[in-house]
């Protein structure tokens, strides 16, 4: 149904002021039919095209890497164009004022399913894609833009068209790891578009392979391989399945992947203060006064990478974020500013292995690393320009071991703990993998053990609003929650007391990211000559303590870790399969069930006691979910309205394993 404000196919010419330069709308629609919802009334969707200039001149887009080298108008601005999607109060009188961005996840939108328990969608339409509603009912109004280039071109995507800069050529590395033997691999990350070979028999030119993450690289003759399209590798011998390898080759005209910083930037602050009378958003500008940035994994990667360069001053000095929430980026920034960046490259043990994205530094203030004398801080930049927002960093337990979180709060050496900004809250989830899990849980043929069900979301949601009071009312959110080395709650991996439990086998190691060289000019220019890096020393990661059931003793326990069932890891084996068993499976975390009975525990020699031992009857147990449940509610991390839900769980999660 098409809203009372359709304006299908409008460009909207905006004044001479900020980077959004027009706006082109093709969709103006109401979201359910009309729905109304909470106070905030009907909602409706604009989906839309974003026209920036940019001026390269300006202090603000100086530090858009390689700006100088794009192609200028008639003016001497820089061009590009981005995806816009919103979902926003028809009535923005009603609203509550703040911006929701999500930093889109490769593309795609994950705020619905990560806030309202909504199934998740590229172009959200249905009732189960808006879930039970949440942020709608709270009145928020959701913002997505494309900022990311070499997304693929599917329906529902945002993505970003930008500049390249014409003529120039420089090195590329594609690391794949097979989980099965295959013949070809492509030379873009997952589905992500690639960089082209300019040369195939370029000098420098190697495949490269390698039987761990820090093992030595060999070289395979250039007889044995081939480049296929320009875009892949092929061996005829094939790749086997737990090997790392690396292709490195020359490309050329690189597209200004900072540009997407810049997207976000000038979107928010064209929201948060343009007075140009539009009516774009419904005269939707009187009424936004904050802005919330939230992303998840990549996306909060990105945010952290976002706040260390300093943009979240707009064009015109102003802030644009008032708060920052990166949730399960760990201690990493990104592939997001610099030449022949590949922004989906990650960084996990078997995963996107020493790509520039655990780099130093990885905390708020300023430090110094002991073996560089380097110092520096994440948020040093933000600091400078006065616009410092309020933060939140949340991780769960895959994050201390797959993204070496406790980077984020603790020395350098990892001897002491190094507490955040008083403008910072980190929060730590324990039990948790790198997503929500779900319940009964699953073991897929990749991984060794049953995944982790433990699903933290609705602390996430009263998070939400805590961030909400914070930057609207200034009151104080809920203080970090997280495992310190002074209570011995986070150690070395040679101190973890985990359990013998029959068939489990911890991980070789967590994470750990090296000191890495690449190149002269990547610091301070974005433009890496040394690829593999040259790595140095290791830093030191800790892992949070567990008790004696292998769960963790510190952080936000959801009921199912502080009332448990079972262990809940947030690290997981690849199947031997896959090859390299020893190594933890990327983002998965574990689940352990604890016997049902003395006895069957007795004849599997679990060290564990038992679900009978532990409680009397179902509603022993259950009146413990329910004290759990007030504990969390008392602290500010759960809603009223999640009482139920976990209560629920709890019951499915007693009837399910008691009946093994």
């Amino acid at each position: 149904m098409i809203s009372r404000a359709a304006c299908v196919a409008l460009a909207i010419s905006l004044s001479a002021n900020g980077a959004v330069k027009k706006i082109y709308v093709e969709e103006r629609t109401d979201v359910l039919n009309g729905h109304s919802f909470g106070n905030a009334g009907p909602y409706e969707r604009i989906v839309a095209k974003v026209h920036f200039t940019v001026d390269p001149k300006l202090p603000a887009n100086q530090r858009i890497r390689d700006i100088a080298l794009a192609p200028k108008n008639a003016e001497g601005l820089v061009e590009f164009t981005s995806d816009l999607y919103v979902l926003k109060p028809r009535n923005p009188e009603k609203g509550n004022g703040t911006i929701l961005y999500e930093v889109s996840n490769r593309g795609r939108k994950g705020l619905l399913s990560t806030f309202n328990y909504a199934s998740g969608g590229m172009d959200p339409r249905s009732e189960a894609e808006f879930g039970d509603k949440f942020l709608l009912d709270q009145g928020y109004t959701l913002v997505w833009v494309g900022w990311q280039f070499d997304v693929p071109e599917e329906k529902g995507n945002v993505s970003i068209r930008v500049p390249k800069a014409e003529g120039v050529a420089g090195i590329v590395r594609s690391e794949f790891v097979p989980a099965a033997k295959v013949t070809r691999f492509s030379l873009g990350d997952r589905t992500m578009k690639p960089y082209p070979v300019a040369d195939p028999d370029a000098p420098g030119t190697q495949l490269y392979v390698r039987e761990s993450p820090d093992g030595p690289r060999r070289v395979i003759p250039r007889s044995q391989w081939k480049f296929w399209d320009n875009t892949g590798v092929e061996m005829a011998s094939g790749f086997q399945p737990g090997k790392l390898y690396d292709v490195v080759y020359t490309a050329k005209n690189p597209d200004i992947v900072g540009l997407g910083m810049a997207a976000t930037r000038d979107v928010i602050s064209f929201l948060k203060y343009t007075n140009d009378g539009i009516t774009l958003l419904g005269d939707q500008y009187r009424y936004l006064k904050r802005a919330i940035g939230f992303g998840t994994s990549q996306s909060g990667r990105f945010l952290r990478t976002f706040l260390y360069f300093g943009f979240n001053a707009d064009e015109n000095g102003k802030k644009v974020f008032d708060g920052v929430w990166p949730h399960v980026g760990g201690a990493g920034r990104g592939s997001f500013n610099f030449r022949f960046a590949q922004p989906s490259r990650d960084g996990h043990r078997m995963t996107n292995t020493f790509y520039p994205t655990d780099i130093f530094p990885f905390a708020d203030m300023p430090m110094m690393d002991p073996e560089t004398k380097e110092s520096d801080g994440l948020l040093s930049a933000s600091k400078e320009l006065n616009v410092l927002p309020k933060i939140f960093y949340s991780n769960g337990a895959y994050e201390y071991w797959g993204r070496s979180a406790s980077l984020i709060h603790t020395t350098i050496d990892g001897r002491k703990d190094d507490g955040p900004s008083s403008d910072t809250r980190v929060y730590f989830l324990s039990g948790t993998q790198h997503g929500p899990g779900s319940f009964p849980p699953r073991k897929g043929n990749d991984i060794a053990y049953l995944a982790n069900p433990n699903d933290a979301r609705p602390v996430m949601r009263a998070l939400l609003l805590h961030m909400t009071a914070w930057v609207k009312e200034d009151k104080a959110p809920p203080a970090s929650r997280i495992p310190r080395v002074d209570k011995g709650e986070l150690v070395p991996l040679a101190n973890l007391h985990f359990p013998a439990i029959p068939g489990v086998n911890l991980p070789k190691s967590p994470n750990v990211p090296y000191r890495a060289d690449y190149g002269p000019e990547f610091r301070s220019k974005g433009i890496v000559t040394i690829d593999p890096p040259k790595t140095g020393k290791a830093f030191a990661v800790l892992v949070p303590q567990v008790d004696r059931d292998g769960n963790e003793t510190s952080g936000i326990r959801m009921p199912d870790v502080s009332v448990p069932l079972g262990t809940y890891t947030g690290w997981n084996l690849r199947d031997v399969s896959t090859g390299a068993p020893a190594e933890i499976f990327s983002m998965t975390g574990g689940f352990h069930a604890f016997p049902a009975t003395k006895q069957i525990r007795a004849t599997q020699k679990d060290p564990r006691l038992s679900i009978e031992e532990r409680y009397a009857s179902r509603e022993e147990y259950m009146g413990k979910i329910r004290t759990a449940i007030d504990g969390l509610a008392a602290d500010g991390l759960l809603l009223p309205v999640d009482r139920a839900r976990l209560e629920k769980q709890a019951e499915q999660r007693w009837a399910q394993l008691t009946a093994q």
